[in-house]
């Protein structure tokens, strides 16, 4: 048998392994994901408001079967200002009532602010949208509990301006809690971000979840490897992630 004919015999029977390895890393994620949305109660999220308020604001995100609206409020020298925002698209400011003039920039700088509040606040929530790719990547230990490893990536199509950013998710495997997330972005000259779960309560069954936000010392240093730093004690902490006055209805 000739070399080429050697390499294809190979590739015949790597392929269909190497395709079972994939899809059982897709299956396994999927079922990871699943059991943490269920543990999360994710559920109270499809069809009701809910509402907290995070550094002097007020936010809150409205579902039906149809559409969401995110909103934020606050009130300051100029009166009651809403930020809202349809499915998350363009967004409406309001201040007194009066519909408020937004340059295009400030709009979709405005809009980004508000989406990544609510956005991580609805966590794991939102790890079955259609835009999210997600993948197996073992199991780890961490602070003497072991964890599913979840890697998230967006589609280009519907995975926002920020499709490019790379996610890590941890699960317990017991609670089936999501209990650590990392990720890296892209914008403002990018890095690198870990966050650890604290103040776990329950709000009507739902599960809400502080956090407390970190940074590594390089600046996009492999995901995997935060958990392992954190144990070190080689991680920055940067701020507290608080959740208050949490309504559901």
């Amino acid at each position: 048998m000739n070399l080429h004919a050697k390499m294809n015999r190979f590739f015949q029977i790597l392929l269909p392994l190497w395709l079972i390895s994939c899809a059982g890393a897709v299956d396994k994620a999927q079922q990871v994901v699943d059991q943490a949305i269920a543990a999360h109660g994710c559920e109270l999220l499809s069809d009701a408001t809910v509402s907290f308020d995070f550094r002097g604001r007020t936010y809150a995100v409205s579902k039906n079967q149809n559409n969401y609206i995110y909103t934020r409020a606050w009130t300051d020298s100029t009166g009651y200002t809403v930020d809202s925002l349809l499915n998350s698209t363009e967004l409406i400011r309001y201040t007194n009532g009066g519909l408020v003039a937004v340059s295009e920039e400030m709009r979709g700088k405005y809009a980004n602010s508000v989406n990544s509040v609510l956005y991580f606040f609805q966590l794991p929530c939102l790890l079955n949208d259609p835009a999210v790719i997600k993948k197996y990547a073992g199991e780890m230990s961490i602070e003497g509990q072991v964890y599913d490893q979840i890697e998230v990536r967006f589609m280009a199509q519907g995975g926002g301006e920020d499709f490019e950013d790379v996610y890590m998710y941890w699960f317990n495997k017991k609670t089936l809690r999501m209990d650590y997330l990392a990720y890296n972005y892209q914008v403002e000259g990018g890095g690198t971000r870990f966050r650890k779960a604290i103040n776990q309560r329950s709000i009507d069954g739902y599960l809400v979840q502080d956090y407390i936000n970190y940074k590594a010392e390089d600046k996009f240093p492999p995901l995997t490897t935060l958990p392992g730093l954190l144990e070190e004690g080689k991680l920055k902490e940067l701020s507290k992630i608080l959740n208050t006055d949490v309504t559901a209805n």
